[in-house]
């Protein structure tokens, strides 16, 4: 399954549209067919199913001139119908992402379905126009029951309901589903937590590792450190730190500092699931910006930061030493690569801009559109010597 079509990320202000501020897909530098290549290239390779995104276009006109109605894609007659499976000649499975039905609470803390521009729409009203827009299989809904009611009141047609259900059997019956429907309960036992499997998943991690900067005194690189190094660590257990150097408890007996971080975003738990959407601005606060430049007043620090989302550095560039990022790795992997047991391969999959109104003035449907990165997109440097 391919997802999530006709693409996902142009949203105003860069929300995200699990939310109602995040609703309003925008394009406004043009790219809306820029964000449809990989979708040409999945349908041509032949995928099964294609799931549409939550965004509701804005203001979006389709290149043949016409004019998208401004509802959530898998409610959208003219993307699912008239360009996916017209214009792109797509018959395979199209199945509605997550919840856009029914409202909910969960956790205490509302969920509301995501039906953007026809929120007034009562449910089986909503089921009715994800079934007309093309659509042929409801994500994450339990409600069968409005399909069967709104085929016995006339409103769908059960010839409709048929072109669905042929395309649903047909991956089933390519998959072997009624030929041979069980597996073998022991198998996993020869995949699941397989050493070569961690192992290469060690190794991806430390290639994937990014260095950006590796300024040490007399110019000469800091990075990799030598085995033995004093180390003062923050975010780094100190058992894997001992493998390779000395870990100190003060700043002032090491010789270096690693502090590990995270990209910054804004607290946010109003809806369910929105505390697990990182959002809001890219910048560090001024105590993380303080904290590493008092500790770049007594010795070099290098930097390690994870890359869930984008990050503005700001000061931290000047005053780190050395700055790696990484885009999930453990403390292993890691000082595997800041030791020279390995080196860093990896290059930036997006651009770090250089400050927030750069963020702002930047078009949310183009990439790399912000003036100025500090580092743009593909940047990484990689160690002059390794062993």
């Amino acid at each position: 399954m391919a997802k999530h079509f006709p693409g996902g990320g142009p949203q105003r202000d860069g929300e995200d549209p699990h939310f109602p501020y995040g609703r309003e897909q925008v394009y406004p530098g043009g790219g809306f067919e820029y964000h449809l290549k990989p979708f040409r290239a999945a349908i041509k390779a032949g995928t099964a199913a294609l799931m549409p995104y939550y965004g509701m276009p804005v203001e979006l006109t389709l290149p043949d001139g016409t004019a998208v109605e401004e509802v959530g894609f898998g409610f959208n007659r003219t993307i699912i119908t008239t360009l996916l499976r017209d214009q792109l000649g797509y018959d395979g499975i199209v199945c509605t992402d997550w919840g856009l039905i029914t409202d909910q609470h969960v956790a205490g803390l509302p969920f509301p379905a995501r039906a953007w521009g026809l929120e007034h729409l009562s449910r089986p009203d909503r089921v009715a126009r994800v079934v007309d827009a093309g659509c042929d299989q409801f994500g994450g809904e339990t409600c069968p029951e409005l399909i069967v009611d709104l085929v016995r009141s006339g409103r769908i047609a059960e010839e409709r309901l048929d072109v669905s259900v042929r395309r649903l059997l047909l991956v089933k019956f390519d998959l072997g589903l009624f030929d041979d429907p069980y597996v073998d309960e022991n198998d996993p036992e020869h995949t699941v937590g397989r050493p070569d499997f961690a192992v290469a998943g060690q190794d991806a991690q430390r290639r994937s590792l990014t260095l950006l900067k590796n300024d040490g005194p007399q110019g000469l690189p800091l990075l990799p450190l030598a085995p033995g190094t004093r180390v003062y660590a923050l975010g780094l257990g100190a058992e894997e730190l001992r493998k390779h150097g000395i870990p100190v408890p003060r700043p002032a007996g090491a010789d270096v500092a690693i502090l590990r971080l995270r990209a910054p975003y804004e607290a946010r738990n109003h809806y369910f699931l929105e505390a697990r959407f990182h959002a809001g601005r890219l910048d560090f606060d001024t105590g993380t910006l303080a904290r590493v430049a008092d500790l770049s007043r007594i010795m070099p620090v290098i930097l390690d930061v994870y890359l869930d989302r984008p990050a503005i550095l700001g000061t931290l560039a000047d005053d780190a030493a050395a700055i790696i990022v990484n885009y999930g790795c453990a403390d292993d992997s890691l000082l595997d690569v800041l030791f020279g047991a390995s080196a860093p391969q990896g290059r930036l999959p997006f651009e770090l801009p250089r400050s927030m109104i750069a963020v702002e003035a930047s078009l949310p449907d183009l990439p790399s559109d912000t003036a100025d990165p500090l580092y743009p997109h593909g940047f990484g440097l990689s160690y002059e010597h390794h062993p």
